[in-house]
């Protein structure tokens, strides 16, 4: 859904193996602050299609940083800077993660796309 709304450099870290906090963290910058609210509506609207509305909103009103707290996955859409400052994907370093293309394929951490499993 972010992708579709145009959010860029969309991460997934995988912190199960770090903390109870959450499972998940999804990174993904936005271009504006009416950008970043656009895209947190989308999100929320599709996840009460599936009947999960988020525990906990934090900066829709400032749209710098927009965190979204679905409890086993915590969504986090910021504005470039914001993002460089805070530095999510480095200070969650240990944790393994992906980024999604544009093209809405998940790549590898150094940006390489997946190899294809083959059967024998």
């Amino acid at each position: 859904m972010a992708l579709a709304k145009k959010a860029t450099h969309i991460r997934l870290l995988d912190l199960r193996q770090l903390t109870d906090l959450t499972d998940y963290f999804v990174i993904c910058t936005a271009s504006a602050d009416l950008h970043g609210r656009a895209i947190a509506d989308a999100l929320v609207e599709e996840m009460e299609k599936r009947k999960i509305k988020p525990l906990h909103t934090e900066g829709y009103q400032k749209g710098s940083w927009i965190l979204l707290d679905f409890v086993d996955v915590v969504v986090h859409i910021f504005m470039k800077e914001a993002r460089e400052f805070y530095n999510l994907e480095g200070l969650w370093g240990d944790a393994p993660g992906q980024t999604l293309s544009d093209q809405g394929r998940f790549l590898t951490r150094n940006g390489q796309r997946k190899a294809k499993k083959t059967e024998k």
